[in-house]
């Protein structure tokens, strides 16, 4: 089995800060993260100008309009190339997620990435999850906000640009994305490339809508890779993920919960994350291969702890074993109890002392 691939999600918690984006990336190689990744976007292009904030921003960033907040947390082009140079120079993948055409085209062509994260709030942005899909880039798709018909929907609209990667000849049509999703070369294609992330999005996520066994039905649904992409507090959440089957974990971290900004709150401080990481690596080692088997340390204390067949009193020899001279007592280097019955009505070969195994 592969290890847990761990996504330590900076986002836009560098508050736009060149140097702040950095020490996010040496925090995330601190923990032991796999990857570390932002997002990629121009404010233009991502929301109108009278656009409205969610709650939880409104709580977090004060009245600045969201075109006025997200303008503030961009990061320039250059930074990218700059922190996808410093991620290969301290063995952690960069990722980053796209929420335009033109930012998608940059991370591929510019950046090279070859895993694309496409977020929650773009799953029924079809143009945009087609040109993902034609990137013939793995992909990492995640669903919060969703019904099972509308990721299925999303699956289509893959498997469609998946299956012409190389090829355009067909045009794109909602008929043309069920025929791709029903295909054996799309189901094969979606099987390959895509990875759902469960996910519930609100920040921080109410305990009682994480609803992980999702997660499972998607799996089960949809015949597709699974992981977790949370927004829970702390690491008990992503942990249990872990424990039910999860192969990629996504978590919000950041330098401090006090900074302002609209993810600093539901995120994980540095000292957090590396103990997320820490407790996914142990609940994987506990997980194991699933075969049901005698493990190297139990076999010191097998003989210890089960059971032989002994004599309860002296017995002659000749005599016949019954329920009023066997019992069965510790150590289990005699013979197995489970043996009881064949001994019942036999004749002893041999005299036996109390407490003499048979």
């Amino acid at each position: 089995m592969k290890p847990v691939y761990i996504i330590a999600e900076a986002g836009v918690n560098h508050n736009g800060s060149h140097e702040m984006a950095f020490r996010l990336v040496d925090a995330a190689v601190q923990a032991g993260a796999d990857a570390v990744k932002f997002q990629t976007f121009k404010a233009e292009k991502l929301v109108t100008k009278n656009s409205q904030k969610a709650n939880y921003q409104k709580q977090s960033t004060g009245d600045e309009s969201q075109f006025t907040m997200l303008k503030q947390l961009e990061l320039a082009h250059d930074t990218h190339h700059k922190l996808a140079k410093y991620c290969r120079k301290n063995f952690i993948d960069f990722l980053s997620s796209a929420f335009d055409s033109k930012s998608l085209n940059f991370l591929v062509k510019d950046i090279g990435l070859s895993r694309l994260k496409i977020p929650s709030g773009e799953i029924t942005n079809g143009p945009l999850l087609l040109e993902h899909a034609l990137t013939g880039c793995d992909l990492i798709l995640s669903t919060g906000m969703t019904t099972m018909s509308e990721v299925e929907n999303a699956l289509g609209v893959l498997a469609f640009g998946l299956m012409n990667s190389s090829n355009s000849h067909i045009e794109p049509s909602r008929a043309a994305f069920q025929d791709a999703y029903s295909s054996e070369e799309g189901r094969r294609l979606l099987k390959k490339k895509v990875t759902l992330l469960h996910c519930t999005t609100e920040y921080p996520a109410p305990i009682i809508e994480i609803n992980l066994n999702a997660m499972l039905t998607m799996r089960s649904i949809f015949d597709l890779k699974v992981g977790y992409s949370d927004h829970s507090e702390g690491i008990t959440i992503p942990t249990a993920a872990t424990a039910l089957g999860a192969i990629m974990i996504e978590k919000h971290f950041t330098l401090d919960r006090k900074l302002p900004g609209p993810d600093h709150k539901a995120s994980l401080e540095p000292k957090e994350l590396k103990s997320m990481v820490d407790a996914i690596r142990v609940v994987e080692l506990a997980l194991g291969n699933g075969k049901k088997e005698v493990t190297p340390s139990e076999l010191n204390n097998q003989d210890i702890v089960r059971k032989s067949l002994v004599a309860s009193r002296e017995i002659k020899k000749g005599e016949i074993f019954d329920e009023s001279n066997i019992e069965i007592k510790r150590p289990g280097t005699g013979v197995s109890p489970m043996l009881y019955w064949n001994y019942l009505g036999e004749k002893a070969t041999k005299s036996l002392n109390p407490d003499q195994p048979l």
